[in-house]
């Protein structure tokens, strides 16, 4: 079996959520960057490999895929430099902060003839998948709605100040939407025609959208309702078991710790927890990873993927459509590059995917912004 080779880099919260799934017997961590001194000095005990201060230097290294989890901000650039040492790339959603961006992106990996696959994003989850499948069977009819609604602590997580502001690529459109963008448009199975969005920003202290609300039209009339707020009040895990986004068991009687947490110096925080800090811990699952509430209606049921499963609400009667319990984290991402680098297989979130998901992130933005609906000339 060939063992892909991969470099990361980006040694923070993005990189420990998927440090699981590169233990993976097919991926083998050759090497790593990150300006901070202690996070490469982490990275070299955990992996027994080489840590550089930049990109470039990463790239220098026998590579075939380096994996970006590095700020949204620099995506593009840190992309096209990976391209131009003709490595394959996995880079974290969003893609890019404008869709000339990703255009650039797209560019380099076909000059370069690596494959860009964008990732993780929630539409990656096994229950997801289940979904699409049951959908494809067609026993259940077409699909005619899409209802999907998370609420969260998102934005009381200790932030850097980029993440606070929008045009860097802050707030839960930039950081949240991905997720459920990709999600419903993977099982609509059709390109977005229109987006009438609102945005919430509710708190002077955290200045960037922490809630939306969005109506998706779809090509073959189909339509979706995504709704988030990330401002620690409501817990949609309620609806989910009690099971968190990283497929954790929570504590329904505990609450309001995320702002709690914040009242000291954040800074400090975010980087005791990312990669490398004193208080951070290596992810763990119990359950599928999920990203809230999502029912799919079709013509004959109502689909809901659950973290352990998707029920199904048929005409003659509902019924619970197991999944086995994951046995590494984010592993279907792993499965996905590894078919494109490994096999040739076309990835189902390449660039084109990643830029049809920023198209629409960036509409719900505009449609905001000016208060009417955005027509869209989505590419998947």
């Amino acid at each position: 079996m060939k063992k892909l080779k991969i470099g990361v880099s980006g040694l923070g919260r993005a990189f420990s959520l998927m440090v699981p799934a590169f233990r993976d017997p097919r991926i083998e961590v050759i090497a790593g960057s990150d300006p901070r001194p202690d996070a490469r000095r982490r990275f070299e005990q955990d992996f027994s490999a080489k840590a550089f201060a930049t990109v470039e230097e990463l790239c220098r290294q026998d590579l075939d895929v380096v994996y970006l989890a590095t700020p949204h901000q620099f995506h593009a650039a840190q992309a096209r430099t990976c391209f131009s040492f003709s490595k394959h790339v996995l880079v974290e959603k969003p893609m890019a902060l404008s869709l000339a961006e990703c255009r650039s992106m797209i560019a380099a990996a076909k000059k370069a003839r690596r494959h860009l696959v964008v990732g993780h994003s929630h539409s990656f989850d096994a229950p997801i998948q289940r979904t699409r499948a049951l959908i494809a069977s067609g026993r259940y009819g077409k699909v005619k709605m899409i209802s999907a609604f998370d609420y969260t602590d998102f934005l009381y997580r200790p932030r850097r100040p980029e993440e606070l502001d929008t045009r860097r690529g802050g707030g839960a459109v930039f950081n949240q939407a991905a997720h459920q963008v990709d999600i419903v448009r993977l099982l609509a199975g059709a390109k977005v025609r229109s987006v009438r969005a609102h945005t919430g920003a509710w708190d002077r202290s955290r200045p960037t959208e922490g809630a939306y609300s969005a109506l998706l039209a779809f090509q073959n009339d189909l339509f979706a309702q995504l709704v988030y707020s990330g401002y620690a009040h409501f817990d949609s895990d309620e609806f989910m078991g009690w099971i968190g986004e990283m497929g954790l068991p929570k504590d329904p009687m505990v609450y309001g710790v995320a702002r709690r947490i914040l009242r000291g110096n954040e800074l400090a925080l975010k980087a005791s927890r990312n990669y490398g800090g004193k208080n951070h811990k290596a992810v763990a699952t119990q359950h599928h990873q999920h990203f809230g509430v999502v029912i799919v209606s079709c013509e004959k049921a109502d689909l809901r993927p659950l973290p352990d499963g998707v029920m199904v609400y048929a005409d003659d009667g509902k019924r619970f459509e197991p999944l086995p319990p994951p046995l590494i984290p984010r592993i279907e991402v792993i499965d996905e590059l590894y078919a494109a680098v490994a096999r040739g297989k076309a990835p189902l979130h390449d660039g084109r995917w990643g830029m049809a998901t920023l198209e629409v992130c960036l509409a719900l933005l505009r449609s905001a912004r000016e208060r009417r609906e955005i027509r869209l000339g989505s590419r998947r």
